[in-house]
């Protein structure tokens, strides 16, 4: 479940009349105020979607805080039970549609020393760490100057491409057909124990050239659960959450660790890896 589908799900739960909620949790209504109801934590009022325990002194707002308080579950926890119990409010399984074929750019040779200049000299990535990239083919150039870096999966295999401009104007997307899903752009590519996720493929590259002991793993930009992360976590790897330090960048780690709470943040000093690494130089 994406990030969005699981804010969807929690808004679409969270409006659950509490009044729904409250007997399936044990709670049973006054007989002379309809506002108040008994429960195995004390008695409460409802105030449409409000609710106070005036034993323990404690309230919140929403079928979700309401699961919390009363079954002592945490934010995922109170989410899952409530989709067991009201399986009725689900969204819709969304509508699968079709997959576009990857369309990797061809190489274009005679611009690699151009996209070479552009981050050695610019963004000060480590001449050795570029053309190993180039050497493994995992690093290119296309006829219009960007730097191509491919995003492959477990078998090696390419599933997509990170596409970074390296002229005047600043650019970045996806290759058409890109699944970023299914792999990413790593380095090194043999495992490690530790790894660090950054949000473009440059930041990957700068924060491994910073720390070498680590495998740093592109998730093409700040989102919070890329499906290729779960199965790190289950091989015991200690997965840090390395995306920018700005707004977007501490939302989407914040999302990430809600989601996966072994993950841990490791916030660069400077906007991004890159620039520290610059800074650095």
């Amino acid at each position: 479940m994406t990030f969005g589908q699981r804010r969807e799900l929690a808004q679409r739960l969270r409006a659950i009349p509490l009044e729904q909620v409250l007997p399936r949790c044990g709670g049973r209504p006054d007989r002379d105020d309809r506002h108040k109801w008994h429960t195995p934590a004390g008695t409460l009022s409802v105030t449409g979607a409000k609710f106070m325990n005036w034993t323990l002194g404690a309230g919140g707002g929403g079928a979700i805080d309401l699961v919390i308080h009363l079954r002592r579950l945490d934010f995922k926890g109170a989410v899952d039970w409530l989709a067991d119990h009201f399986p009725e409010v689900l969204p819709p399984e969304p509508v699968t549609l079709p997959v576009s074929a990857l369309r990797l750019p061809r190489p274009a040779p005679s611009q690699l020393a151009h996209i070479q200049n552009y981050l050695i000299a610019q963004r000060r990535l480590p001449f050795r760490r570029v053309a190993s990239l180039i050497e493994s083919g995992t690093l290119y150039a296309d006829a219009r100057t960007n730097a191509v870096f491919l995003l492959r999966n477990q078998h090696h295999l390419p599933v997509g491409a990170e596409l970074r401009g390296t002229t005047q104007t600043p650019w970045h997307a996806l290759a058409p057909g890109s699944r970023k899903d299914l792999g990413c752009f790593a380095i090194p590519d043999e495992p490690r124990p530790t790894v660090v996720l950054c949000e473009s493929a440059i930041d990957a590259i700068s924060c491994f050239a910073l720390h070498p002991e680590y495998r740093c793993l592109s998730t093409a930009g700040a989102r919070p659960n890329p499906r290729w992360l779960p199965p790190l976590l289950v091989q015991g790897c200690q997965v840090y959450c390395g995306f920018d330090a700005d707004p977007t960048g501490d939302a989407m780690a914040q999302a990430m660790i809600a989601l996966h709470p072994r993950v841990q943040r490791l916030r660069p000093s400077q906007h991004d890896w890159n620039d520290v690494l610059k800074a650095r130089l």
